[in-house]
């Protein structure tokens, strides 16, 4: 969700369970996005689990791996553009990947993937002291809000 325009979503999710799934590559916006999921579930009375992983490449597969134990899941990582390609082959990838997973479960997985150009940008959105946006609150609560909303047709 965009920061312009963005729905005001209040939601009270108790009993939903979510796991977080974050990439560990650039600690400082990694642990700014994971605290905004974490609050925004605490907001909305969800549980929560943390699991980590490397980079945003591997977030596909340990969402595939746990989503069947959640409500939903949160997908949080950061992919800074460099000068080679690699950019875009891990950008494509996660997205592609955490989608499907999203499809083949039915349930909401939040994306919570940054894709920046630079590391400022990053921060910028990443939930930290003097940013801008949360996405990582923003992810928690897309999550939440389309859990709830799903909760009356089971999978």
């Amino acid at each position: 969700m965009a920061h312009h325009g963005a729905p005001d979503i209040t939601l009270g999710a108790t009993g939903l369970n979510v796991a977080i799934v974050a990439a560990s590559w650039h600690t400082e916006v990694m642990d700014g996005l994971v605290a905004g999921a974490e609050r925004a579930a605490a907001e909305a009375h969800a549980t929560t689990t943390l699991i980590r992983v490397p980079g945003s490449f591997e977030l596909p597969v340990a969402a595939a791996r746990v989503i069947e134990s959640f409500d939903a899941v949160v997908a949080l990582g950061v992919v800074i553009r460099g000068g080679t390609p690699h950019f875009d082959y891990v950008c494509s990838a996660a997205t592609d990947g955490l989608n499907r997973v999203a499809l083949d479960s039915r349930k909401p997985v939040g994306f919570g993937v940054l894709t920046c150009d630079n590391d400022e940008q990053a921060r910028d959105r990443a939930g930290l002291e003097g940013s801008r946006e949360d996405k990582g609150h923003e992810a928690m609560t897309a999550a939440l809000a389309t859990a709830s909303a799903l909760a009356a047709y089971p999978v």
